[in-house]
């Protein structure tokens, strides 16, 4: 017996001791890792500026500068949630390097530039040094400096999350122009609050236990809790020090906005882009959130250049007037009736408690009573509202929180933040001067898995977007919260009821994933192929985006030639009131010679005249099957193989057609009182193009504008013919005779939607002009 005591202790001894190594010591550091490939052929790059050239004179485009493609919003497991996601028990790889993303964006995406933007939350002096010189390598291999086949910018995302609307900023990507250490920051800097203690915390809290129960898979998960261990043990910075005064081997965050933007302009006396981006996304955007608190001078929306109208993570165009839910000036907060295309999800999750009511037997009154309170629950807990009905069936929602009419929505859209209101709101608490977003646009990927620029085919829905999470019902039970059973009654949760719930367990991940897409592109009128070109192209704004496909857009005001041309200006200026008008039909124009272009897309401009302007649009190239050679050549075979999977941009020598081209007009709120929805014409003007391969072109006048008198922009949307996307129809309903969805089809994005479904539905990609700002000079 006494052997035998002995040889339990030193099991017990021993298994104690290997979980403390486990839990402590094992794991290794990830690193950025070092590009392979090769320089794209120089004959490859001229090829493409060659077709580009031809398609603009088709159209009879003058003196075009190039249009380039990039990508500025990339993630690798440098990010937190990309590396969770990377997991074996989320069907990863186990990682996806920052080298892999600039051999990615090179051969398989072909790319012209793209920016690595890793979470600055999960940021650490060895991760930002590391993807410093990675960048680097990667941008050193593109050649003549003047002529590179690609740039790569650095950057970092502030990833900011507030839990309430007056708390909530959002996310912003910072791109830096150049790449020595004196023209970057000295470190990422993150957003402080919910995101600092979620992105270095809560949802890093990954179990020993997972190893061991995945134990033939278990190196990716003590790699994890490695870089979990790196990440928290950067101390936090002091705060009150300015940037510049800090040592690099901290942890710097931003509150705000305005906060970021001091840190980086004026105290480091920088100049980089702030981006922000996924506006509109209500996954964990708190309902009732809006942008006019960031038009305060004290958040400099001055510098936020330009705004990702879409990535794979939804379009933030569009606005709408409905919301999920309601706060008055006292701050309540109540869930609205269903309006036109549009059910709350409070709303639907009081239905769900009704039914169940009912089926309990309970009595019309009761049932009544019971569907008020579960609605009202619902709203109070903002996104997390569903965790206030037990036991549910994500596809009991059917479709509600959705925009039923926006194209290739995010999750949950939130019409407040969208970026047609951002532009149609205004500051005034300086009447005289009103101040103003004055956006430029572009899209991008927010691909978190190391694969910039993937919207060039809808193939692989598991790495060309973010679908991905839990491999079978084991690992689903296991990372989310526990299944309780449906209550013919809702759960009255406050804030406080939750705080301690980790991030992803708080949001609608299931439904979440049925509006993962493969992403948009960056487009730039640049005057050449260089970082600097690339550079000032942004910061002109003489840009747009586009939902994926590589379409050319062209957006400019004109004037006859030798017409006075209306005055430039650098920053938007007053709108005057004006009476009341009826719009009148905006007049499509015809030249007797060619016009002079006087503004192009991003620009402002001052007049006191009908402003006219022409747009032209060409579709994106068909793609074939595969990769052509080159990409082959460029990378080892087992390294292609494994980035590229068989796909690459691959384009034939036929263009999609321009469907139609839609003009948006929208006049910037003069006064309190006027209801973004009056302000919003979208679509102002709808020009249904030709069938024609050449592409689509029409001119036309807003004879309204001198008439009302004040500032006004202008935006082109050329849409393509429909063709394939990935979660193209989201949560694929079917509908009623009333238009009403009965039932939905969800695409998942684990293991209950098998990875080789690609969830297609037809859709017509677009591409957005930046605005052209016409203030109203007087």
């Amino acid at each position: 017996m006494r052997y035998l005591l002995i040889g339990v202790v030193v099991i017990g001894v021993a298994l104690a001791g290997g979980y403390y190594y486990l839990a402590n010591f094992a794991g290794e550091t990830m690193h950025a890792g070092e590009p392979e490939g090769t320089e794209t052929p120089p004959e490859v790059v001229e090829a493409r500026e060659a077709a580009q050239a031809q398609a603009a004179a088709a159209l009879d485009v003058a003196d075009p500068k190039q249009i380039l493609f990039g990508d500025l919003h990339v993630h690798t497991t440098f990010s937190t949630d990309a590396f969770l996601w990377a997991l074996p028990m989320n069907s990863g790889p186990g990682a996806h390097p920052l080298a892999d993303a600039c051999d990615f964006a090179r051969h398989c995406s072909a790319l012209d530039f793209w920016s690595i933007t890793d979470h600055a939350e999960a940021s650490t002096p060895r991760r930002w040094q590391e993807a410093k010189d990675t960048i680097r390598q990667c941008n050193a291999v593109a050649g003549d400096p003047d002529d590179p086949d690609m740039v790569s910018f650095m950057g970092f995302e502030w990833t900011q999350v507030g839990a309430t609307p007056d708390e909530h900023f959002g996310h912003k990507n910072v791109i830096f122009r150049g790449l020595e250490d004196d023209e970057v920051s000295p470190r990422a800097i993150g957003a402080g609050g919910v995101a600092t203690d979620a992105l270095r915390g809560s949802i890093g809290n990954l179990p020993v236990a997972t190893a061991i129960v995945d134990w033939s898979n278990r190196e990716p998960y003590l790699n994890f809790r490695e870089y979990m261990r790196e990440t928290r043990d950067v101390p936090m910075c002091d705060e009150g020090v300015p940037s510049n005064e800090l040592d690099p081997a901290c942890y710097e965050s931003a509150d705000t906005p305005g906060d970021l933007a001091r840190k980086l302009f004026d105290e480091l006396e920088l100049d980089p882009l702030i981006i922000p981006h996924g506006t509109a996304w209500g996954f964990y955007t708190p309902t009732g959130t809006t942008l006019d608190k960031q038009l305060k001078a004290d958040m400099r929306p001055e510098k936020q250049e330009l705004i990702e109208v879409m990535s794979g993570h939804g379009n933030s165009e569009e606005y709408r007037p409905w919301r999920a839910a309601t706060i008055d000036a006292d701050g309540n907060i109540a869930c609205p009736a269903p309006s036109y295309n549009y059910v709350p999800s409070c709303w639907r999750g009081g239905e769900i408690i009704r039914a169940r009511c009912e089926a309990a037997g309970e009595d019309d009154a009761t049932c009544d009573t019971r569907a008020r309170e579960a609605r009202q629950n619902f709203a109070q807990l903002s996104i997390a509202g569903h965790m206030t009905i037990s036991g549910e069936d994500s596809t009991e929602y059917l479709d509600a929180g959705q925009c039923r009419d926006c194209f290739l929505p995010p999750f949950n859209h939130r019409p407040g933040t969208s970026v047609q209101y951002g532009m149609a709101i205004s500051n005034l608490d300086d009447p005289d001067n009103p101040r103003r977003f004055n956006w430029g646009f572009i899209a991008s990927s927010d691909t978190h898995r190391a694969r910039p620029g993937t919207g060039y085919k809808a193939v692989d829905r598991e790495n060309q977007s973010d679908a991905r999470g839990p491999r079978s019902q084991a690992w689903m039970d296991r990372q989310r919260l526990p299944q309780e059973e449906p209550l013919a009654q809702s759960i009255p949760l406050t804030q406080e009821d939750i705080a301690d719930v980790p991030g992803f367990q708080l949001v609608e991940f299931e439904r979440q994933g049925s509006f993962w897409t493969a992403g948009g592109l960056a487009a730039v009128h640049s005057e050449g192929r260089d970082r600097d070109a690339i550079f000032d192209a942004l910061k002109r704004r003489e840009t747009y985006g586009t939902s994926g496909p590589r379409m050319l857009l062209w957006f400019d005001m004109i004037e006859p030639a030798n017409a006075p041309a209306p005055a430039p200006v650098d920053e938007t200026t007053a709108g005057s009131e004006a009476p009341d008008a009826d719009v009148a039909a905006p007049a499509v124009l015809a030249f007797d010679s060619e016009p002079v272009v006087v503004a192009s897309m991003g620009a402002t401009v001052e007049s006191d005249v009908n402003p006219t302007f022409r747009v032209r649009a060409v579709g994106a190239f068909k793609q074939k099957p595969g990769c052509p050679d080159h990409a082959g050549a460029a990378l080892p075979e087992d390294r292609f193989e494994m980035l590229c999977r068989g796909e690459c941009y691959n384009p034939t020598d036929t263009r999609n057609v321009i469907d139609r081209i839609e003009i948006i007009r929208i006049r910037p709120q003069i006064d309190g009182t006027e209801d973004v929805a009056d302000l919003v014409d979208d679509a102002f003007i709808t020009h249904q193009c030709e069938a024609d391969e050449s592409g689509c072109s029409f001119t036309f006048t807003d004879p309204e504008y001198a008439e009302l008198g004040r500032d006004t922009l202008y935006y082109a949307r050329a849409v393509q013919e429909k063709t394939p996307a990935i979660n193209g129809a989201n949560l694929r309903c079917d509908y009623d005779d009333d238009g009403n969805c009965i039932k939905v089809n969800p695409c998942y994005a684990d293991f209950r939607t098998a990875p080789d479904d690609a969830c297609l539905a037809d859709v017509g990609h677009r591409a957005w002009s930046s605005p052209i700002y016409v203030n109203w000079r007087g």
